[in-house]
């Protein structure tokens, strides 16, 4: 094991899952890994969520779902789950933003990550 699949275990990742889905290849899942904690989709989530956009605010996070459930980052899809499918129905619920910032702070974590 490496130190940043250490750090994945350790902030509760199924990194174990994951990595058969980038062919054991830990430089290839540090290099994915690495562009998923700058992806769009954070900041796009935040903007759609902030202009009452749910069908934006549905399409930012069904990809983060995707992206974090790929990679193992289970502390993300766990976080985000509920918020998915009021999204899928075109519900801003009352709590977007404070499941945003802690989604936000997740992403904080992870940069600290070595890669």
């Amino acid at each position: 094991m490496s130190a940043l699949t250490d750090q994945f275990i350790a902030y509760g990742c199924k990194i174990e899952e994951a990595m058969g889905r980038f062919l054991n290849d830990e430089d290839f899942y540090g290099k994915c890994f690495a562009k998923f904690v700058e992806d769009k989709s954070f900041a796009g989530l935040g903007e759609a969520l902030a202009a009452g956009d749910a069908a934006e605010a549905f399409d930012c996070i069904h990809d983060l779902k995707g992206i974090s459930a790929n990679m193992g980052i289970t502390p993300i899809g766990a976080l985000i789950a509920p918020l998915v499918e009021e999204l899928r129905h075109g519900n801003i619920p009352e709590d977007a933003d404070e499941v945003y910032e802690e989604l936000l702070r997740i992403q904080r974590d992870l940069q600290g990550f070595d890669s």
